[in-house]
């Protein structure tokens, strides 16, 4: 069972070029409906990542429709400039499917203080927008593995 096992979700895992092993390290997961109610649980710890400063803000509304999410940096300690990374995956992954940017959750895991290439993820991004299948479930798992050894 995977993310896309429940009807309306449409997944995709690529590599985008932000591991050195050129393993898959994004993936996109959206949530076409009927319903976007959504719900976060967060890290307690004081220092938070760029990604968790933008998700804890969108999931205020209460909704989400799209989950973008890489591996192999964590985007923490990246100051301003990691922050605005973190925006522009939003806003684009927003623009590439028709919904407000508030609606895009942003997560990443990794290594920490690495800054991630921005142009590498808004490239992920596009990528990952035009292979949303139905049953991408699995290759977005895979897409978000760090030292894993099974999916």
């Amino acid at each position: 069972m995977t993310v896309t096992a429940a009807q309306g979700f449409r997944a995709a895992g690529v590599t985008a070029g932000l591991k050195a092993s050129g393993t898959p390290d994004l993936a996109l997961v959206v949530n076409d409906g009927p319903s976007a109610s959504a719900a976060a649980v967060f890290t307690s710890n004081r220092c938070k990542a760029n990604p968790v400063l933008w998700s804890e803000q969108a999931i205020k509304t209460g909704a989400a429709r799209a989950v973008v999410l890489n591996s192999g940096g964590a985007n923490c300690y990246t100051g301003p400039e990691g922050f605005q990374t973190v925006h522009e995956t939003a806003e684009l992954t927003a623009q590439l499917l028709g919904i407000g940017p508030i609606d895009v959750q942003v997560c990443s895991t990794g290594l920490i203080g690495l800054m991630n290439d921005r142009d590498t993820i808004l490239d992920g991004v596009r990528a990952a927008a035009g292979e949303l299948q139905a049953d991408g479930g699995e290759a977005a798992a895979t897409a978000i593995m760090t030292t894993d050894t099974v999916s």
